[in-house]
């Protein structure tokens, strides 16, 4: 995701997500981005629901080599709230490579995606953009890479294979500390435009061990945001992040906008159809019953029906 914040319509109407609908009538929600950038109605759209029973082993998906993961830059990262969500940019550039992407990719920012808390019982609705057999989690990080070739977003959306972006489900279940540092700046970034620096992390210290990292799918898509822009290279791992649900309900303590608008919650676009894609699977298992396993799911879902367009 890319910050789109200015992305309006010729009649002067923003995108936005269906939650920020009822305070701002006059936005463009998901179903109607394509007002926006008609490549939002794209064949290769982005997020998607996977099917395990569908996927397509690729013995070419061996485990992503990361360099400079585990480093601690001497720059500070800056932190915002852009209006949609949650953006970190990096201040230093670490790279991916192998898995079968045929390239290195830079990493430039990360943002992430959730729902909502329900206020009568310490649960919180599912607001992860992918999702796997039709089962979400609670949140959705989103690592954004770049061609090592290229210097910027711009730059990378000209080429086929110009983004790469790693997705890693977020699971509410216990406190994780490495998640502090952010989870203490969202004070500062309360608004829409809200910006503040913060220490930097090793990004590693953001996600699953690298040991758990060997089994993901991979698929062709697009940015989640408008543009919309097709020619992204997922990786959706299926080992989860955790965090307590009162770490993810902090993330909705900030806004859409300014001063007493509406809490940022729910800021993801629903799934996509896959159409004539494929997506591929990095594990050679003899059941793909895995993925289910593996994400256990909270018992207030969505229903697929209620998240396509």
């Amino acid at each position: 995701m890319v910050d789109n914040a200015a992305m309006v319509r010729a009649d002067g109407s923003p995108w936005c997500y269906q939650s920020q609908k009822k305070k701002q009538p006059h936005c463009e929600e998901p179903r109607d981005w394509h007002r926006i950038d008609a490549t939002c109605k794209g064949s290769k759209q982005s997020p998607i629901n996977i099917v395990t029973k569908n996927v397509v082993y690729d013995k070419s998906l061996k485990p992503l080599n990361f360099e400079g993961y585990d480093v601690k830059g001497s720059s500070k990262w800056n932190i915002e709230n852009n209006g949609h969500t949650v953006k970190v940019t990096l201040s230093t550039s670490p790279k991916i490579g192998g898995g079968g992407l045929g390239r290195k990719y830079k990493a430039i920012e990360f943002h992430l995606h959730w729902g909502v808390q329900l206020e009568v019982v310490p649960q919180y609705l599912p607001g992860s953009e992918h999702s796997i057999d039709g089962e979400k989690q609670a949140m959705e990080l989103h690592i954004v890479h770049i061609r090592e070739d290229v210097s910027d977003i711009t730059e990378a959306k000209k080429k086929a294979d110009g983004v790469a972006v790693l997705a890693f489900f977020v699971k509410a279940e216990k406190e994780n500390k490495n998640y502090t540092t952010i989870i203490d700046e969202l004070e500062n970034i309360r608004y829409k435009g809200g910006r503040a620096e913060m220490e930097p992390l090793p990004l590693s210290s953001l996600l699953p061990p690298e040991k758990d990292l060997g089994r993901y799918y991979r698929y062709e898509g697009s940015l989640t945001t408008p543009d919309c822009h097709e020619g992204v290279i997922w990786t959706i791992f299926e080992k989860p992040v955790e965090l307590s649900i009162f770490q993810i309900h902090q993330f909705s303590t900030i806004y859409f906008d300014e001063k007493n608008s509406t809490p940022m919650a729910e800021n993801f676009r629903p799934v996509q159809f896959l159409h004539q894609r494929r997506v591929y699977w990095s594990s050679a298992s003899s059941t793909l019953l895995a993925p289910a396993e593996l994400l256990t799911v909270l018992p207030l879902t969505y229903t697929l029906s209620s998240l396509f367009q």
